[in-house]
């Protein structure tokens, strides 16, 4: 059953005071950078960080009282299951929540403080799924499916009616896909509301599900994403029949712009997105032709990112950006010469933050040190001048790593 545009005004009324009712605020500054007028909804305010809130409390209020007293099980990576968790919590109604044993250790945490039973299965998804499936035929458990349920969806549109209320005259929704809920709900929501605007989709590029759903490809579905959030190999049947009839584009963004796109959030809005939910971003960064001088909505869908994750994402932006540069030197074994190289550098203006030093690798002679540097810069024009210096003074560069 596709939902209605009434089925997600009822949403809609019934999320009222349950949920956070997120902002929608232009970015000058992103709109500067994408050559767009950029709207974001900050979805990673909810109180779960995620827009997952919306469809758990919509299709949890409809249950039964049997169905509520027996209790509910759920499949997720992490977001829907602390919206899962969160919600029956509330509402009285027991939750186990099966999880893939990759899922990042701070969606597991947050899922048990919410009360619920975790179960940790298989390295995907689908492993999560089969064994979601069989625990509630053993135990008579309500099955809370991701995004492939009507009142999922119509719970995840209300996004979209918000969106619209705040800035009625966007253009364009870029939303990220995974399963297809988010962008199914806020695609019905938003051509209900505004019958020309267009809603783009935005996939992780080493999970292409949906795009080859909507392009008839056959990509391989598969890789290490920092988007694990969306990383879904099957996407819902509902969700691609709302997708083939109201989305007009799916996109695939790339690891390296997801990663930027997540760094360019924390450091111009202030504001910390996973891999996920920085996706819609990611993808008007990829394709800037596709929405140039239009107003477009992104929802931040999601904000649960750990926190070493996010380190390295923000240390290999510094290194993109040339503001990190790390140096392999090998040196003279004798007394002053760290300091020498030290200095050199310390007057040109890089700031040394880590250095290693080295004297039993076997390729180098036995009078010979390797020293590793590690070194932050103004911008790549002044750590290719570090470089310049280093090597003009005799020093021998055996390893650079730059962007």
């Amino acid at each position: 059953m596709i939902p209605t545009e009434k089925n997600i005004l009822e949403a809609a009324e019934a999320l009222d005071g349950q949920i956070v009712r997120t902002p929608t605020m232009p970015s000058r500054t992103l709109s500067e950078i994408c050559g767009a007028e950029i709207f974001l909804k900050f979805e990673n305010l909810q109180f779960t960080a995620s827009f997952k809130e919306r469809g758990a409390f919509w299709k949890l209020s409809n249950l039964t009282d049997a169905e509520r007293k027996q209790g509910v099980i759920a499949m997720s990576r992490g977001n829907h299951a602390q919206g899962v968790a969160y919600h029956a919590q509330r509402l009285g109604i027991p939750a186990t929540i099966v999880m893939p044993v990759n899922t990042p250790t701070i969606k597991v945490s947050h899922t048990e403080k919410f009360g619920a039973r975790v179960v940790l299965e298989g390295e995907s998804l689908v492993d999560a799924a089969q064994k979601a499936e069989a625990l509630a035929a053993a135990e008579g458990l309500v099955f809370v499916h991701p995004y492939d349920d009507p009142f999922i969806v119509a719970g995840q549109g209300t996004a979209a009616l918000e969106m619209l209320e705040d800035v009625p005259d966007l253009d364009v929704l870029a939303v990220p896909i995974g399963g297809g809920g988010l962008i199914s709900g806020m695609a019905l929501a938003a051509r209900h509301t505004k019958p020309g605007i267009e809603v783009v989709g935005i996939q992780a590029d080493m999970f292409p599900s949906m795009y080859n759903v909507f392009h008839g490809d056959q990509r391989e579905c598969d890789g290490p994403t920092i988007a694990e959030g969306i990383a879904v190999s099957s996407p819902g049947v509902l969700t691609q029949e709302i997708v083939k009839a109201h989305v007009v584009d799916v996109l695939l963004a790339s690891e390296r712009n997801i990663e930027h796109a997540v760094a360019l959030l924390l450091n111009v809005e202030k504001t910390v997105a996973e891999g996920a939910g920085a996706a819609g971003l990611a993808g008007i960064i990829q394709y800037p032709d596709r929405f140039a001088g239009r107003k477009v909505g992104v929802p931040i869908c999601g904000g649960n990112i750990d926190s070493r994750l996010l380190a390295y994402v923000l240390l290999r932006e510094l290194t993109r950006e040339g503001r990190m540069l790390t140096v392999r030197v090998q040196s003279q074994d004798r007394p002053g010469f760290l300091g020498q190289i030290t200095t050199i550098i310390g007057e040109a203006g890089g700031n040394i933050i880590d250095v290693s030093h080295n004297r039993l690798l076997t390729g180098l002679p036995a009078k010979s040190a390797d020293i590793g540097l590690t070194i932050e810069t103004r911008d790549a024009a002044h750590a290719d001048a570090i470089l310049a210096l280093l090597r003009e003074t005799g020093m021998q560069i055996l390893q650079v790593t730059q962007d």
